[in-house]
């Protein structure tokens, strides 16, 4: 399969779109194209790629972020922080999550971070076996908890 990661452009939003609807489904198409362009011009500490194939068919995203403050399981800063990835279902185990991996661990490496880390729901366990298959160590488990302050 011929295929090609590279940053998101303004362009890309209707594939960009469409990809983060199938990782995060919802009806939140809106705020999607308000968050997109905020990863847009912030290109220092926010990036989303897309692959896509010869055709020119968008086959998955990932989308980075570089985090200052304490990431679960590192111990340094910078830290590149995976916000998310997702591959079509037809494209899967094609090399295309590597890839994509592969894209946004450099550009973690071209702004100093010294870690690259992610984390996935309890029970994702496809998120966990496609990390691991990735190159991610599990760090820890953590439940969070929270507690209204009003009502």
């Amino acid at each position: 399969m011929g295929l090609s990661v590279r940053h998101c452009e303004e362009g890309d939003l209707p594939d960009w779109i469409e990809l983060r609807l199938q990782l995060w489904p919802g009806d939140h198409a809106d705020a999607f194209v308000a968050e997109a362009r905020d990863i847009l011009a912030q290109p220092q500490r926010y990036g989303a790629w897309l692959a896509r194939d010869e055709k020119g068919r968008a086959l998955g995203l990932a989308e980075a972020s570089v985090r200052s403050d304490y990431v679960n399981g590192t111990e340094g800063s910078p830290v590149l922080f995976l916000e998310g990835i997702y591959v079509r279902e037809d494209a899967r185990r094609q090399g295309v999550a590597r890839a994509l991996v592969g894209v946004v661990q450099a550009w973690g490496g071209t702004l100093g971070c010294v870690d690259f880390a992610s984390d996935a729901a309890l029970d994702n366990a496809d998120s966990h076996a496609l990390h691991l298959a990735l190159g991610f160590v599990e760090t820890e488990r953590v439940v969070y908890f929270r507690k209204p302050l009003r009502g």
